[in-house]
């Protein structure tokens, strides 16, 4: 029985169409770790801090990441288009933003998924410029699209957004936008397209600081697609049916009845 409570439970938690951000958070971070994971078993990287491309680049941990970041890709596009209409929708009664402040978010979140298709489709060695065009228009996008998330966010406070979520969402921005600028500077500082690095080598202090921005950057993006979460489950699955939204007190309410419920029911199922 207990097993049978916790899924209800999970179930009470996975209201609306929360699954997706969910989804693409844990998809992504599979994506990233497996790759990572391959790539130094094989011994292609050493394992302090590599790119994150260089753990995509030789079979077999190519095939995975080209695999899991293009369908973290499409995840991306799924949840961007979503949280589109979600904003469309609560704008209709607050009225907290321009249409077009939507729509340029939207568009510039799409952007950086197609830059995640070029990174996952041309490796790093083979097509290095290609490559290159597209780390730089997925990363670039996609600060700028957390940031826009992040305003849009206090804009829609208190009624669709708590201001706790939306500090989270602006400080995940911040260092996001903060570790972008030197990845780029230090990046430009090598000399070489190379994968198996290592420390004293020419360029590796630049390498490695690098490295590691591309990495808090890139785990800054799925721990903000994670704060989409709460937002999400005010979307009902049939939205476009009922055309009826959630605030975020609803969603707050829909939970205590939900755990009410699964309360009675598991003393309920305990008494026989």
């Amino acid at each position: 029985m207990p097993r049978v409570e916790q899924s209800r439970a999970m179930l009470c938690g996975m209201s609306g169409v929360a699954f997706i951000p969910t989804l693409l958070v844990s998809w992504s971070s599979a994506a990233f770790i497996i790759s990572y994971v391959i790539a130094v078993l094989a011994g292609h990287v050493e394992p302090l801090v590599p790119y994150i491309s260089d753990t995509g680049t030789k079979p077999p941990e190519s095939g995975v990441f080209g695999f899991m970041i293009n369908i973290s890709a499409l995840l991306a596009v799924i949840t961007m288009c979503i949280r589109y209409l979600l904003i469309e929708k609560q704008n209709e009664s607050s009225h907290f933003i321009r249409s077009s402040c939507n729509i340029l978010s939207l568009c510039i979140g799409l952007v950086g998924c197609v830059g995640m298709g070029i990174v996952a489709t041309f490796q790093e060695l083979s097509v290095p410029s290609v490559h290159d065009i597209g780390a730089l228009v997925a990363f670039g996008s996609g600060v700028i699209y957390i940031t826009l998330q992040s305003i849009i966010s206090y804009k829609s406070c208190p009624k669709w957004n708590s201001y706790f979520m939306c500090h989270i969402r602006m400080a995940i921005s911040v260092v996001s936008c903060i570790a972008f600028i030197p990845m780029i500077v230090f990046a430009s500082q090598i000399s070489m397209t190379k994968i198996d690095w290592t420390p004293g080598e020419k360029d590796y202090t630049y390498h490695f600081l690098s490295a590691i921005c591309e990495w808090t950057v890139a785990f800054g993006f799925i721990f903000f697609f994670l704060t989409f979460i709460s937002d999400f489950q005010m979307m009902p699955r049939k939205f476009l049916e009922f055309g009826h939204m959630y605030t975020h007190a609803d969603v707050g309410q829909r939970f205590s009845q939900c755990e009410l419920k699964l309360s009675a029911h598991t003393h309920t199922c305990w008494e026989s």
